[in-house]
């Protein structure tokens, strides 16, 4: 933890009260790999280490710089910070309204600071792996590591297409994966999911823990095969179309521990324990509507 100078917005950015953030396990992985390492990637692929982390936010615009033309003062934004150096797990952030590759956006009416600062990565992680698989209504889907964030957003997208799935996950985690509409679950503790009589057209592997020949016994003639290590990127309008279904409560952010700023380095503990189920909320101000 640190003090630092209070950043200002130039042309075309936009300055941000942040209210809440999050810690992803994409922080954590970040954080540990060497600072060396990442300049030299970042040189190669346009990265840029982050001097301040946390990918996701959610805020007040405090003020917007000359040329803006999306944001005034007062608006309530939310979004990542991916591509920047700058990242939301401090009580301010400034960031451009537009760039390549991070997204911002206002945060619907109904829809908390808590909620929408989670809903980014996992969401919109979790619809584009869903649209490569060409998920449709009737489609029998089997979602491997279906309690954590993008599991747990799978799930439900999964469920608004019309699809009928099937969760797999930790004993602890059973009824909450219930709750979010599963038609059934498999405990793998107890169950090698593989071996179910089940069969179905897509699995998604929610955790990057299941190859496409360990999942082959129980994919159908033409199934689909989807994992988290598969590319994805970050695109505005299905991370609005997420917020909005969040905001109807047609789809709902899980939230599974709320750390204080100035308990991070236990929130990045917690989330690195790989047993966190959805997300990991930081609360940096008041989490009102």
């Amino acid at each position: 933890m640190a003090d630092i100078q209070m950043p200002s917005p130039g042309p075309g950015e936009i300055l941000i009260r942040v209210h809440a953030s999050s810690v992803t396990m994409g922080d954590v992985m970040l954080r540990k790999l060497p600072r060396a390492l990442l300049t030299v990637v970042g040189v190669l692929v346009g990265f840029k280490p982050k001097d301040i982390a946390g990918v996701e936010f959610a805020g007040e615009v405090v003020e917007a710089g000359p040329q803006v033309t999306r944001f005034a003062q007062g608006d309530r934004v939310f979004g990542t910070t991916t591509g920047l150096t700058t990242g939301g797990n401090a009580e301010y952030l400034c960031i451009p309204e537009r760039w390549k590759a991070g997204v911002v956006s206002k945060i619907p009416a109904g829809l908390s600071y808590e909620d929408a600062a989670v809903l980014p990565v996992g969401s919109m992680t979790a619809t584009q792996l869903l649209d490569k698989a060409g998920v449709t209504s009737g489609d029998r889907v089997l979602i491997y590591g279906a309690s954590g964030s993008v599991g747990t957003y799978a799930v439900q997208l999964a469920l608004q297409i019309g699809a009928t799935v099937t969760g797999v996950c930790s004993t602890a985690n059973l009824e909450l994966v219930r709750s979010l509409g599963a038609a059934s679950v498999v405990d793998y503790a107890r169950e090698d999911f593989a071996k179910t009589a089940m069969m179905f057209d897509v699995v998604f592997d929610a955790v990057g823990k299941i190859s496409r020949s360990r999942a082959k016994p129980v994919m159908a003639s033409g199934a689909r095969y989807v994992s988290v290590k598969y590319p994805t990127k970050e695109v505005l309008e299905q991370l609005e179309r997420n917020a909005l279904l969040a905001s109807k409560g047609s789809i709902k952010p899980v939230v599974d521990r709320r750390y204080s700023l100035d308990q991070i380095v236990e929130a990045h503990r917690y989330v690195e324990s790989r047993r966190k189920k959805g997300n990991v909320v930081v609360a940096i101000g008041p989490a009102s509507m």
